[in-house]
């Protein structure tokens, strides 16, 4: 097994602090395109003190001020105060919200990968039986339904007991206090990116069980489980990681649906809000946030590529 080469990593970082800069100066841009302001409401301030206001945010300063205002902000750490939430940080927020959120999202990732993967090995193992049939019809729905569907009729059938009354009140409907709570969010989150995998791992199983060291490893008598699990699976698992960077992201930053769902105390409902209150600070904040993961998330699947197959040489 090969050792990464630093130069890869610098190179990979390099990238991303680039990614995140394009990132942050277009979702500052959409923003002020936007029409309309932080303060408009229905209900008109005075000129005044909407003048007072804007100009404590400084959004009565020209438009390039107010960019390189925010760029050096980022780069002190300081990602500036909501406008919603006053005297709060944008930092202080995230941290006070974001390990709820961390913690739905990692728990269904472990319930994506726990079922997704099993799922698709054993519809591949069982090619075009019953058992295959159903684990891909099951696949299908997964990915077809989408959570703002599967999270209400979830609550109505283990919460109400509609239409199976011997189940009312078997989970909790919402919030996020002790595990019980925690059961129904995480199935409704993990469900599709399960479905996913299942069928992902389930094409790339069928394509390695065909390659020539299969058949080698077959015709010297290796057991079947032998050959599945211990040849088979690890080439298997490339297009697998492939996938589960995207899917960790997609885990976190769809989770704000189902934390509106379950009214769940993560980031999801200040990103509902910020949106809707035009918090600049909150949105350009978050966005970084949820883009950063994705970065990371990708640049993690690129390393663990060489603790599956070595074959794969990382650009010196």
């Amino acid at each position: 097994m090969r050792s990464l080469s630093l130069t890869f990593i610098i190179r990979k970082f390099l990238e991303a602090l680039v990614t995140l800069f394009v990132i942050a100066t277009l979702t500052f841009v959409a923003l002020r395109a936007l029409p309309g302001g932080p303060f408009d409401s229905e209900k008109a301030l005075p000129p005044e003190i909407k003048a007072n206001i804007e100009a404590r945010y400084g959004l009565n300063d020209p438009m390039h001020v107010q960019y390189l205002r925010y760029i050096g902000g980022l780069v002190r750490g300081d990602w500036g105060e909501s406008y919603k939430y006053v005297g709060r940080s944008v930092s202080d927020i995230i941290a006070e919200t974001l390990p709820v959120s961390m913690q739905l999202g990692f728990l269904s990732l472990l319930m994506a990968l726990a079922v997704g993967v099993p799922l698709g090995v054993l519809a591949a193992s069982r090619q075009n039986s019953w058992v295959d049939t159903t684990a891909m019809l099951v696949a299908i729905s997964g990915v077809a339904l989408p959570s703002f569907v599967v999270g209400p009729v979830l609550v109505m059938i283990f919460s109400f007991g509609i239409p199976f009354s011997f189940l009312h009140g078997f989970l909790p409907p919402a919030l996020w206090e002790s595990w019980e709570y925690m059961i129904l969010p995480v199935v409704t989150l993990g469900i599709r990116p399960a479905a996913i995998l299942a069928r992902m791992t389930r094409g790339a199983v069928l394509e390695a069980i065909r390659q020539d060291y299969v058949r080698t490893a077959r015709a010297k008598g290796v057991a079947e489980r032998s050959v599945l699990f211990s040849h088979v699976l690890r080439n298997s698992l490339i297009p697998v990681l492939t996938i589960t960077g995207p899917l960790v992201a997609g885990l976190l930053s769809g989770s704000f649906i189902i934390e509106v769902i379950f009214a769940v105390p993560g980031i999801g409902k200040h990103l509902v809000a910020s949106v809707t209150n035009r918090d600049y600070p909150l949105v350009l904040g978050l966005t970084l946030l949820y883009s950063a993961m994705l970065v990371v998330a990708n640049l993690v699947v690129d390393i663990l590529y060489s603790v599956v197959d070595p074959r794969i040489r990382v650009e010196k």
